[in-house]
C-alpha cells in the first residue's frame, strides 16, 4: 500500500513539476530517470516525517537535557531537509546511476562483469531485505572507518568539528555536517557501494535507512537497549558517549553509526551508562551557534588552518582512554 502511494505521489510530482522543469531547459534527455528522482524525494520527505513521529515523542518523553532555546536546533533542521529531500539525494541518485552505468560499461568491454552479491553469496537470492540488510552491514562497516578516520587527521576532524559542536544534540543533528565532510562521505559510500554492486535505485534508499537509524542514535532521549540490545544496535546512551565532552577528538570511542559490531572487535566500545554533556568545547562559537552560512564559512576557516600545520596527526591505532566530563 505504502509503495503504490509513494509511487503515486511521485508521479504528481513528476508530471506536474519535474518534467515541466526538464522540457523548459531542454533537458528532456533525463526523462527516462524523473519519476525515480520524484520517487527519491518522496522516500526522503516520508524518512524525514518517520524519524519525526518515532523521536520528538521520545525526546519529548524522556529528554536527557531540557534547552531555554532550541536556535540550533533550528539550524539542525535545515541540514537534514537538504539532504534527506533536497538536491541532495537527486544528485547522488543521478550521479550514482550515471557512474555506474560507465563503471558496468567499461568493465564488461574488457569482458568483466562485476557480480553483485547474490553470486557471491547464494543464500542471498530470493531474499531481498536479508540483501539489503546485507548492503547496509557492509556499508555501515565502511563508515565505521571512515569516521574513525575522520577523528584521527587533525584536517579532516577540522571539518568534522561541526557535527561535534552541537551542545543541544537532538535527532535533527546527525545531517549537521560540512558540505566537505559530506562530500568525502558520500564519496566514500558512493565507492564502496560500486565495489559491492548496490542497485542505483537501492543506493539512496540504503543511505536513508542508514540515516534514519543514525537519527535515534543521536535524539535527546534517556533510552538505552539493554544489556544484549546494545549490543545489536547502537542506542541514544550509547552513541551520546561519543559525542559527550572531552570525548570529541583523536581519542573518541563508540565510533559506529548502526551497529556496534565495529567498537566492539577493534575496542573502541564504551557502555558506560552515563547522559554526559554533549559539545566540543575547542570548537569556535559559530559551529555550535552560527546560522548554516556562518557555520560552513567558520568549518572551511578551521581546515585551511588545520592544513597549514605540519603535524596532521595520525592516532588512528590510538587505545580510546578517554577523561570525560561526568557534570550531570
Amino acid at each position: 500500500m505504502l509503495d503504490r502511494l509513494f509511487s503515486q505521489l511521485a508521479g504528481v510530482i513528476d508530471q506536474y513539476a519535474i518534467l515541466p522543469i526538464l522540457y523548459h531547459f531542454g533537458w528532456m534527455e533525463w526523462e527516462e530517470l524523473s519519476f525515480d528522482w520524484a520517487l527519491i524525494c518522496v522516500y526522503g520527505l516520508f524518512a524525514v516525517l518517520l524519524t519525526y513521529a518515532i523521536c520528538w515523542p521520545l525526546e519529548a518523553w524522556r529528554p536527557v537535557e531540557k534547552w531555554p532555546t532550541k536556535k540550533s536546533v533550528a539550524t539542525d533542521i535545515f541540514y537534514t531537509l537538504l539532504n534527506r529531500v533536497g538536491v541532495i539525494p537527486i544528485f547522488s541518485f543521478l550521479l550514482f546511476y550515471q557512474v555506474q552505468v560507465f563503471f558496468t560499461a567499461t568493465l564488461t568491454d574488457y569482458g568483466f562483469i562485476p557480480p553483485p552479491l547474490e553470486p557471491l553469496i547464494p543464500p542471498l537470492f530470493g531474499h531481498p531485505l536479508i540483501t539489503f540488510l546485507t548492503y547496509a552491514l557492509i556499508l555501515d562497516a565502511a563508515d565505521y572507518v571512515r569516521h574513525r578516520l575522520s577523528h584521527s587527521f587533525r584536517a579532516w576532524y577540522a571539518l568534522h568539528a561541526l557535527h561535534h559542536a552541537q551542545r543541544q544534540m537532538s535527532f535533527w543533528s546527525d545531517d549537521r555536517n560540512h558540505i566537505f565532510d559530506d562530500l568525502i562521505s558520500f564519496l566514500w559510500f558512493f565507492v564502496i557501494g560500486l565495489a559491492i554492486g548496490v542497485p542505483p535505485l537501492q543506493f539512496p534508499l540504503l543511505i536513508l535507512f542508514l540515516k534514519f537509524m543514525e537519527s535515534l542514535s543521536h535524539a535527546n532521549v534517556k533510552l538505552d537497549f539493554g544489556p544484549l540490545g546494545e549490543r545489536l544496535l547502537i542506542s541514544p546512551r550509547f552513541h551520546r558517549r561519543h559525542h559527550a565532552i572531552a570525548a570529541a577528538g583523536r581519542k573518541s570511542c563508540n565510533y559506529g553509526a548502526v551497529f556496534p559490531y565495529w567498537d566492539i572487535l577493534l575496542r573502541t566500545a564504551d557502555f558506560t551508562p552515563d547522559y554526559l554533556p554533549t559539545g566540543d568545547p575547542k570548537s569556535p562559537e559559530p559551529l555550535a551557534t552560527g546560522t548554516y552560512l556562518q557555520q560552513q564559512f567558520s568549518g572551511a576557516k578551521l581546515f585551511a588552518k588545520a592544513w597549514q600545520k605540519k603535524d596532521h596527526g595520525l592516532s588512528l591505532l590510538a587505545p580510546p582512554d578517554i577523561e570525560l566530563d561526568r557534570a550531570p
